[in-house]
């Protein structure tokens, strides 16, 4: 399935229905009185979160959502039926955006939670409604009102606890692959991964986070190269940054400058995300055998790095499962500060 994670749509409430011009005509009744009844009111237009899916990729061929008109009233107080609301799934994360005004309608990141986006028309009023003690045969009506019709933005920040930060061929798919269920393309050239993959990290029963992996970072990222930095906003909503360096590049690159390339374009992209709490991650340490822990103190000496780090090997699974069971603690220690 092509992932798609921006996608804009027109959507358009229905109109009201009319009020009704009526009267009573029964044999004998020649002057019944008024009997027209309300319309109905018009449908709505809703968008609501589908856990079971993770793109929008169905909106690039749905660019229209419309409700339907509510009815016209009728004589003998008969009131329009109301016209039925349109309610379209959307990936949760999905962020509802109005293209005219830029106005951030809502966000949903919820299974089955609701959100109005186009408000259907109000019912006109019948001729019933008018009549009074000073008019007794009203021939005054009201029209349904027009319902909301507007272009939408919706723009996908996937749902992850922890996310992947790394240059191409940092470890980032092969990292995923070997702690969770998901299957990224993995191969040694850059850019196997196009787009972002999600994997679910389960620890033991009822213990499991979300991690994300999303295409590698190049220099000049930040001012469009590459692929990473339109999906980096799938980070933004992460709790916990990996980030990956590759202790022994093949092509022969400085980790240290590697280092340094991911944080200047990660400061220059998102001031907030830059700010997010990261973990370091050194990876491939397999290729160094004995004289790995020396590689990755001598880089993390380099970088001045004071916060967490890890040896691992993605490949031999060598520092994975300490990883993992370090994250999910922190998480869970987030988690209880929240709660307290």
């Amino acid at each position: 399935m092509k992932f798609v994670d921006e996608a804009t749509i027109r959507v358009a409430a229905g109109n009201g229905g009319d009020g009704c011009l009526s009267f009573r005509r029964e044999k004998f009744v020649p002057f019944g009185g008024p009997d027209g009844g309300d319309g109905g009111d018009g449908g709505s237009v809703y968008l609501y979160g589908d856990e079971n899916l993770n793109t929008l990729v169905d909106y690039r061929h749905t660019r229209k959502l419309r409700a339907e008109r509510g009815q016209n009233g009728a004589g003998r107080n008969c009131t329009g039926a109301k016209g039925n609301d349109v309610s379209a799934p959307v990936p949760l994360g999905t962020q509802v955006f109005d293209v005219e005004t830029g106005e951030l309608i809502g966000e949903l990141l919820q299974d089955q939670q609701m959100l109005l986006v186009a408000q259907g028309g109000k019912h006109g009023l019948g001729n019933t409604r008018f009549k009074s003690s000073t008019n007794r045969a009203p021939r005054q009506i009201t029209k349904g009102t027009e319902g909301e019709c507007r272009q939408l933005r919706l723009e996908l920040k996937l749902l992850a606890d922890v996310g992947l930060l790394g240059l191409p061929n940092a470890g980032k798919s092969t990292l995923i692959a070997a702690v969770s269920a998901a299957r990224p393309k993995i191969a040694d050239y850059p850019f196997t991964t196009l787009h972002p993959n999600l994997g679910v990290v389960s620890i033991e029963a009822h213990r499991s986070f979300v991690m994300a992996d999303v295409p590698g970072l190049i220099q000049g990222a930040a001012a469009g190269a590459g692929l990473g930095i339109q999906f980096l906003k799938h980070l933004s909503r992460t709790r916990l940054l990996l980030h990956l360096l590759d202790i022994e590049p093949v092509d022969g690159s400085d980790p240290v400058e590697n280092f340094r390339i991911i944080e200047k374009e990660l400061a220059t992209f998102s001031a907030q995300l830059a700010a997010t709490e990261r973990w370091l991650v050194l990876n491939k340490v397999d290729l160094l055998g004995e004289l790995a822990t020396v590689r990755c103190d001598e880089i993390t000496e380099a970088i001045g790095w004071v916060g967490p780090r890890f040896n691992i090997s993605a490949v031999t699974g060598a520092g994975t499962k300490t990883l993992m069971h370090k994250i999910m603690q922190h998480l869970e220690q987030i988690d209880e500060v929240a709660e307290s």
